[in-house]
């Protein structure tokens, strides 16, 4: 009988024989042989499976190593800051009273320093103790002292705010700057006094492009500041006009000019010869309704109280007089409305004087007006005392009407020798009192600190 041996196997069987099946008498022993189809789904199955296993289990071989650009470590999200607003600290911040903000009031220190701090920041600030002077709780309204030191709080970033891009005011020529500098007739570390040539406005206003105000840059001189303006002069009144150069000086002179301690002489030619060669012109002015506020009047009833001096120097018949005028309060075109007021208008002024203000001949038609003198107490010490000289048209006028141009400086009563009046000792007595009070206030603030 052809078969092979049972348990052996040469190779895979052809035969698909089931066991018990027609191919079942080839061997009386279990199939085991790797040929054998039983075994697609058994052990050979199984082997196959574990190979792929081992395989798996095996490292792979080395790959070729590709040089790729190194990618980039992802960005880290920056750690925001406080920026704040420009001018603002975080710190708290410390600073000495210069000599210039000697004697102004804390609130307005802040102005001129710290103009980005508001005046609620400042009162809030000094409720609650976190602004001090030398170390003592501040108040507002505390008048600082050269040396001092002052504590400020950090203040608070302020929200971005679109601001409308300032005016810059143009840059001067070489023809305006030496034009403003020869008007200068007194100069120290203070002050400067001009001398304003009539037609010159003091400052700008509609369709004015010509002022003092704007050749105030050319007036800095040694000092990286600007002149400020302390008082006025008409545009068509001539003269002395004078010009703090320092904060410090202006706070003073403004200061000197509401209480009436600076002396303005004015001389002016007027339409014919007052009766009365010294007098005073007590009469109320206010501004002349429907006129914009251009021109004034005097009202008896709404008028702010005006008071004016005039003394005549000398006489040309009845035709016109030289007269000194003296301003003892400061309203808008005050001489000229009180000039006019008592039937003798200023020379030239057809303002106020209409067409009886002018002189036929060779009298010019500009209005004769002039600032003579201004007399000042100095913030350092001493006086200002300055004389401006005329104007050509006025000095060609006193001489076409006969007048000595010498005569004109008369002396102010305090500069005349005589006995103190009972009058100049009450103003002494309350200036002695005045002086007191500030020392105990003074001596009041100096405890506090402590």
């Amino acid at each position: 009988m052809k078969g092979r041996p049972p348990g052996k196997s040469s190779g895979p069987s052809r035969g698909g024989g089931k066991p018990g099946g027609a191919g079942a008498g080839r061997g009386t022993g279990p199939r085991t042989g790797t040929g054998s189809r039983t075994g697609a789904g058994g052990a050979p199955g199984r082997a196959r499976g574990a190979a792929k296993a081992a395989r798996a289990r095996k490292p792979d071989a080395p790959k070729p190593q590709i040089k790729t650009a190194a990618p980039k470590p992802a960005a880290k999200p920056a750690t925001v800051k406080a920026n704040p607003a420009k001018g603002v600290s975080l710190d708290v911040r410390q600073f000495r009273v210069g000599a210039d903000d000697d004697g102004i009031r804390l609130d307005r220190w802040f102005q001129r320093h710290l103009p980005d701090v508001g005046f609620n920041s400042v009162s809030r600030w000094a409720r609650t103790g976190q602004l001090r002077v030398d170390g003592a709780r501040a108040a507002p309204g505390d008048r600082l002292a050269e040396g001092q030191m002052i504590r400020v709080p950090p203040a608070e970033p302020k929200a971005v705010e679109t601001v409308k891009p300032r005016r810059l005011r143009p840059e001067l020529s070489d023809e305006q700057t030496a034009y403003a500098q020869n008007m200068v007739i007194h100069l120290d570390a203070q002050a400067i006094v001009i001398n304003k040539p009539p037609g010159l406005a003091t400052q700008g206003g509609t369709k004015t492009d010509e002022h003092v105000d704007g050749l105030l840059d050319a007036l800095e001189y040694e000092l990286d500041q600007r002149p400020k303006l302390v008082h006025r002069l008409d545009k068509d009144t001539s003269g002395a006009l004078l010009v703090a150069r320092t904060a410090r000086s202006a706070a003073y002179f403004a200061k000197a000019f509401s209480s009436r301690t600076a002396r303005k002489v004015y001389w002016a030619i007027v339409m014919g010869v007052p009766s009365i060669e010294d007098g005073m012109i007590e009469l109320p002015i206010a501004k002349q309704p429907g006129t914009g506020g251009e021109k004034m009047h005097v009202d008896e009833e709404e008028g702010l109280p005006s008071r004016s001096r005039y003394r005549v120097i000398e006489r040309a018949g009845n035709r016109a007089a030289w007269v000194e005028l003296q301003p003892h309060t400061g309203r808008t075109h005050q001489l000229r409305v009180h000039m006019a007021a008592i039937g003798h208008p200023i020379v030239g002024d057809g303002k106020y004087g209409g067409k009886e203000a002018f002189l036929s001949g060779s009298i010019s038609r500009k209005m004769h007006l002039h600032a003579r003198r201004i007399r000042v107490d100095h913030p350092d010490g001493g006086r200002i005392d300055v004389r401006a000289d005329l104007p050509e048209h006025f000095i060609s006028s006193l001489t076409s009407l006969g007048f000595d141009i010498n005569a004109g400086d008369l002396p102010l009563d305090e500069e005349i020798a005589r006995a103190p009046t009972r009058e100049d000792e009450k103003k002494a007595a309350r200036a002695h009192a005045k002086q007191v009070r500030k020392g105990r206030r003074g001596e009041r603030r100096s405890r506090g600190a402590r």
